[in-house]
């Protein structure tokens, strides 16, 4: 689990991994890292739904893509 002072960079280097999931049209390993943010407790960001949420739309998942944009306005 990152420690309070380094979850910014967690943040930051988990939103970049999930872009990068975006752009190589990876959706499921998207997915899987939105995921583990939960698990270690790091709130995502809207960076991060977004990249999720994009990820989806370019595998064809638009029923992943509406859960992940309701849990993100939860």
């Amino acid at each position: 689990i990152p420690r309070p002072e380094g979850r910014g960079s967690a943040l930051v280097s988990y939103s970049t991994g999930i872009s990068a999931c975006e752009k190589g049209e990876h959706w499921q390993r998207a997915l899987a890292l939105l995921s583990e943010m939960r698990e270690v407790k790091l709130e995502p960001s809207g960076v991060s739904y977004n990249a999720g949420i994009s990820a989806c739309e370019k595998g064809g998942q638009w029923q992943r893509a509406l859960a992940l944009l309701r849990e993100m306005w939860e």
